[in-house]
């Protein structure tokens, strides 16, 4: 699969977010780096978010992962705080258009908010 770094000069993102490199929409992965260390890796289809997504700390912990289809987040998306602790956890409808739930906790791991959809 195709690999570029998303600062680089050929990307670019139109009004609908959707990735071009070198003027074409793009299909790959992109990555962002801080230094050389690699803190986002997000797959791309036809220049839209189609695959999972993730996100790392500069230590290399993660720090958030989930599925996105056409742009839009699906299934279950977790972000964790620096620490390593579950920092929140959504779960979003095979459409992306409704989220269904979400939790969240602070970094000693106590739950601050829990909600579901009535209609879940």
């Amino acid at each position: 699969m195709r690999r570029i770094d998303i600062d680089s000069p050929h990307v670019d993102l139109d009004v609908n977010e959707r990735l071009f490199y070198a003027g074409e929409l793009y299909t790959g992965e992109a990555v962002e780096y801080v230094g050389e260390q690699i803190v986002a890796l997000d797959v791309y289809v036809d220049g839209l978010l189609n695959g999972m997504s993730r996100q790392w700390f500069n230590d290399g912990s993660l720090r958030g992962e989930g599925a996105v289809v056409e742009g839009r987040p699906t299934g279950e998306h977790r972000e964790w705080h620096a620490n390593g602790q579950l920092a929140a956890r959504r779960v979003f409808d095979v459409t992306g258009w409704k989220l269904i739930s979400e939790e969240t906790w602070n970094e000693e791991g106590e739950r601050l908010t829990s909600w579901a959809s009535d209609s879940a």
